[in-house]
């Protein structure tokens, strides 16, 4: 069976939720299937992102969508830019088949509904620790026809970290010298940071920009967002 496979290899997972009972529970799932694994949890993604830059190698990041620091799928997307090699199996209460389809479409390895049992839980994190993508197996994923959603998912997933950064930041209503504190840089840089994301998202101005953060936030991509 795949979980006594896993427990004979020592894994460093990350659990990355804001709530504690939850995070006990998925460390004692993840515990009783791989022996000596060595578990580290975070409870906003500021402490995820210091775990991972502090850690040698991680195997697995288990990554609630909505925690402090992040909303919609811009943690997701920040994680997978900055640490490409780690794989992210998104574990959340909201089990939408569209939010689950774009968790997949920003290069998530996996999605587990919180409502999932606990051997089941097993079960889909070795397959991703084995190399393999995993959703629920009775979820049937919307097809997107539309040509303008598919883009907008790739323009903003071409964003680099800081761009990611930068465009939480202004879909907050901060200014650009709040951000250049924030991020420890000049107004400089965080002007060039925001043309950046301008080119890439398709759109002429900040507020546009921000529009499509809010889609980001709310999990829905009509094309609109791209044209402004």
């Amino acid at each position: 069976m795949r979980t006594e496979l896993c427990a004979a290899i020592s894994y460093h997972l990350v659990i990355a939720d804001d709530h504690p009972l939850f995070r006990g529970a998925l460390r004692e799932a993840v515990a009783g299937m791989l022996s000596g694994a060595e578990i580290a949890e975070a409870g906003s993604f500021e402490e995820t992102t210091r775990l991972l830059d502090a850690a040698g190698e991680v195997d697995l990041v288990l990554l609630d969508l909505s925690m402090p620091g992040v909303r919609g799928f811009s943690g997701l997307m920040y994680l997978r830019a900055q640490y490409p090699g780690v794989p992210i199996v998104v574990v959340s209460a909201n089990d939408d088949p569209e939010v689950i389809g774009r968790c997949m479409d920003f290069g998530a390895s996996g999605f587990i509904p919180k409502t999932l049992g606990i051997e089941a839980m097993r079960e889909a994190i070795s397959r991703v620790l084995a190399g393999e993508l995993w959703i629920p197996p009775e979820l049937a994923l919307p097809q997107t026809s539309d040509p303008g959603t598919s883009e907008l998912v790739s323009r903003l997933a071409s964003l680099t970290p800081q761009q990611v950064r930068v465009l939480m930041m202004l879909s907050a209503g901060l200014l650009n010298k709040q951000i250049a504190y924030e991020l420890g840089v000049s107004e400089a840089t965080v002007k060039a940071h925001v043309s950046a994301i301008l080119q890439k998202l398709g759109v002429e101005s900040r507020t546009q920009a921000v529009i499509a953060a809010a889609r980001i936030e709310n999990g829905h991509w009509p094309h609109t967002a791209l044209s402004g």
